[in-house]
């Protein structure tokens, strides 16, 4: 007797999709008198009830009733292929720390920095070594990362031209609007650090934030604000009392990164069993200039704590900076008041350390509640930073400028899935933080829409990804000046911002990272300056090679590359 082979070999390979078309299917007995040409059977599962439509041509000899009952029962008994239902899909928390630089930690080579809870989730996952903020400041660097999109296209920016804020429509684009739609509970804890409105406007400065009437469809758990908790903050489910309480008793000067962790937890405490979730949380950390126990409630462990300092570090000014950078950057006065000197720099350096020892207490807490909740095999975790600090390297301070400082993000990811073969291991492939909504979309087993622009790099995680096909080039991009900043709220922005291009004061910039070169212009400058870095041999970025004959063709094929992927980017 011969079973329906055809039938069976597909639904098992076929375990995520939602139906089959199985082609020449063959009598039981394999009888002459009923043979099948191009029917077919199709079946579905729609609240556990099996359907099984046929059509079948009429020959001389139709089939016998028993017959088709065998049929049905051999069909019975075949794994049927479905689509991946919310219990089959992972658990996905997104771990976002504010203006964290990619080397303060220690398992990023300096062990100074103490954070031992990611040093272990870097043990049990995999470390990118590679990893790129596309822009290296705030707002248009978290929106990137929720949207799958480059500041070029979706324009949420601090400085016209692209100074939109994001319509509900592109946020319902973004990886928590995808995620709701498919199941998954959806909750958001932090820092936001852009505005939603129901059509993008620009400016997007004073504009009301309303995350609950522009975001409550999205996130069903919320306790967000801005840059402080006094600007914006908004917490739901208000029938959630604990919730309630984590922020209306809080004390004056309350460490923000212990409420953080706090909600995290309560947040797990919350989760149904039978529902998968997306936490993203965004943490007010690592960027605060104070000591204040709001900050920093271990900073007695750091105070005294001689840090290393970077080769590229500069006490003073840096005279080989581009002129306009010198005169014009933000970054270049910061630096004078905050880390142009040995005292200096050790003191803001220590204030980064102990914030990011904060942070890494709550990475800690939260895997442990995981793993009292038997759901560390089923997650993933993702840590990532919105953009870099200089903290004195270039003689600089601040971000945005596109050295490695500044851009290079600190990545690792955690798949409790992921066979033990495939972790503790460390990733060269560029990645670009226009990469995670695609991603975090995939490792749940959804599509991305189409007008994400990222790649999906759970390939490159899992060890399935011919990297012969990889990117090349990672594009990067610096929109923001002060000048323009400043003139945000004036009628006149456009002509005061065309104003700073005439006056030759604009030092906006894009350009390409490649495994080996580090590219940039400053094109609105007038002639352009370009630089270019050997990475390769010179990792600290401290010999421009513009002018050095040998890298004519390196920069040629620079030039354009950063051309050709700027040019993807705007469409």
């Amino acid at each position: 007797m011969n079973t329906v082979q055809s039938l069976a070999t597909s639904a098992t390979a076929n375990s995520s999709c939602k139906s089959l078309i199985v082609y020449n299917v063959r009598t039981l007995y394999d009888r002459p008198s009923i043979n099948a040409s191009r029917e077919h059977v199709q079946f579905s599962l729609r609240k556990n009830i099996l359907e099984i439509p046929f059509e079948m041509k009429r020959y001389p000899i139709p089939m016998r009733r028993i017959e088709l009952l065998i049929l049905l029962i051999l069909l019975a008994t075949i794994p049927i292929a479905r689509a991946a239902g919310p219990k089959d899909q992972p658990n996905i928390i997104f771990l976002m720390t504010d203006d964290q630089r990619w080397d303060n930690m220690g398992c990023y080579g300096r062990p100074e920095f103490k954070t031992p809870n990611l040093d272990a989730l870097a043990e049990q996952g995999v470390i990118f070594d590679q990893a790129f903020d596309t822009v290296a400041i705030c707002m248009p660097s978290r929106v990137t990362m929720m949207t799958g999109r480059y500041i070029s296209s979706h324009r949420v920016g601090f400085v016209a031209p692209n100074d939109y804020t994001l319509s509900q429509a592109d946020f319902g684009q973004g990886y928590p609007a995808q995620l709701k739609n498919a199941g998954y509970r959806t909750g958001f804890i932090g820092k936001v650090g852009f505005t939603v409105s129901k059509e993008a406007k620009r400016p997007w400065a004073g504009v009301p934030y309303d995350y609950q009437g522009n975001m409550g469809n999205v996130f069903d758990f919320f306790a967000g604000a801005e840059t402080t908790e006094e600007k914006a903050l908004e917490v739901w489910p208000e029938n959630d009392p604990k919730l309630q309480a984590i922020f209306k008793n809080k004390k004056k000067g309350e460490s923000r990164t212990l409420r953080t962790g706090e909600t995290i937890l309560h947040f797990l405490d919350t989760q149904p069993e039978d529902q998968p979730f997306c936490l993203s949380v965004s943490f007010y950390a690592v960027k605060h200039d104070s000591n204040s126990h709001m900050y920093m409630p271990h900073y007695e462990l750091f105070k005294d704590y001689d840090f290393s300092v970077p080769d590229n570090w500069v006490e003073g000014a840096n005279e080989s900076l581009p002129q306009v950078v010198k005169d014009h950057a933000r970054g270049v006065y910061l630096h004078r008041d905050r880390t142009s000197t040995p005292a200096l720099y050790q003191r803001q350096v220590r204030r980064f350390a102990t914030q990011g020892y904060t942070v890494d207490q709550q990475v800690g807490r939260m895997m442990e509640k995981l793993k009292e909740m038997g759901q560390l095999e089923n997650t993933v975790i993702i840590y990532t930073s919105d953009n870099g600090r200089f903290q004195g390297s270039h003689g600089l301070f601040d971000k945005c400028i596109l050295y490695e400082e500044a851009v290079k993000a600190p990545l690792i990811v955690y798949d409790g899935r992921m066979d033990a073969s495939k972790r503790g291991r460390r990733e060269e492939a560029l990645i670009s933080s226009v990469d995670m909504a695609p991603t975090i979309l995939s490792l749940a087993g959804l599509e991305q829409p189409k007008i994400m622009q990222g790649r999906d790099f759970s390939g490159v995680l899992n060890q399935t990804q011919d990297m012969s096909s990889w990117r090349d080039a990672v594009l990067i991009e610096n929109l923001f000046l002060v000048s323009m900043f400043n003139a945000k709220n004036k009628p006149n922005a456009l002509e005061i911002n065309q104003g700073v291009i005439d006056r030759n004061e604009s030092y906006r910039s894009r350009g390409v990272r490649t495994d080996r070169y580090k590219y940039f212009v400053y094109y609105e400058h007038n002639p352009p300056i370009e630089e270019l870095y050997d990475i390769e041999k010179d990792p600290q970025e401290q010999n421009n090679l513009v002018n050095n004959p040998e890298y004519a063709e390196p920069l040629k094929k620079l030039r354009k590359r950063t051309e050709e992927l700027y040019s993807e980017a705007v469409q």
